[in-house]
């Protein structure tokens, strides 16, 4: 009996024995490879600065932002604004005009230096801006990429001559008067009287008791974007590769760094 009982265990282990060494562990799991690329950086880019300067907050669609940016660094790559004052300015007509639909973003500190009201033209439409004319004296606002020109003093006070970049949509701008300034009807009092915002003849008209800091903080060639989705508006300065490349041959490691 005994020998019986060893010669089944030693029967048992042997086959416990077989099974292990036969045993191979199952193939590691796959982990997924992160593909870095340009695209993914370059919208990672322009999320830090959208985060960090709170825009969120303050109203700003993201893809209105990643345009106007879109446009700052392609309009800084072509020379055509000013290479020490990263100031961006957007102007978004597709918020009513009671909303404060301008911004005034500092890039180089990631930063929203003013969230305020801006007017549209006229002709334009009412409280929202639905039409929009690159023609003299249609009291219309143009679409588009603008680089702030010469301070002057005119019928308004103090204002800032403006030059459009889109060819069809917003070069006669200088033509036309198109220009910043300051105008009584953008006031909280116009819009408890009206139930909107005052307009203009096509200017981008702001708060007569803040034109003096919106010229001094945009003067000097900087960019301002008007946005507005009722038209067909193309630019080549919204080729995101080309400012994405601009971006990244940068070597921003910390852009790099938080991926």
């Amino acid at each position: 009996m005994k020998k019986y009982l060893l010669g089944s265990a030693g029967l048992v282990f042997s086959s416990l024995a077989l099974t292990i060494i036969s045993w191979t562990p199952s193939s590691t799991p796959r982990v997924p490879v992160k593909i870095v690329t340009e695209d993914s950086l370059y919208n990672l880019h322009v999320t830090n600065i959208y985060n960090k300067a709170h825009l969120s907050e303050s109203g700003l669609n993201p893809v209105v932002f990643e345009k106007a940016l879109t446009g700052f660094y392609n309009l800084k790559n072509s020379g055509k604004i000013s290479a020490e004052k990263q100031i961006l300015t957007i102007a978004d007509f597709d918020q009513n005009s009671t909303k404060k639909r301008m911004w005034i973003i500092d890039l180089q500190k990631d930063s929203l230096v003013l969230n305020t009201w801006v007017a549209h033209g006229e002709r334009s439409g009412d409280d929202m801006a639905t039409h929009f004319s690159n023609v003299n004296d249609s009291k219309e606002s143009s679409l588009g990429f603008y680089v702030t020109g010469e301070v002057y003093y005119g019928k308004h006070g103090r204002s800032l001559k403006l030059d459009g970049m889109d060819k069809g949509y917003n070069e006669n701008a200088r033509m036309r008067s198109i220009v910043v300034h300051g105008a009584p009807y953008v006031s909280q009092g116009t819009i408890n009287q009206l139930g909107r915002l005052g307009r203009s003849h096509g200017c981008p008209a702001v708060a007569p008791e803040l034109v003096d800091e919106v010229i001094n903080t945009i003067g000097g060639k900087t960019v301002i974007f008007i946005n507005g989705s009722n038209q067909a508006y193309s630019s080549a300065f919204l080729n995101t590769h080309l400012a994405a490349n601009s971006v990244l041959t940068k070597a921003d490691s910390s852009v790099i760094a938080r991926i």
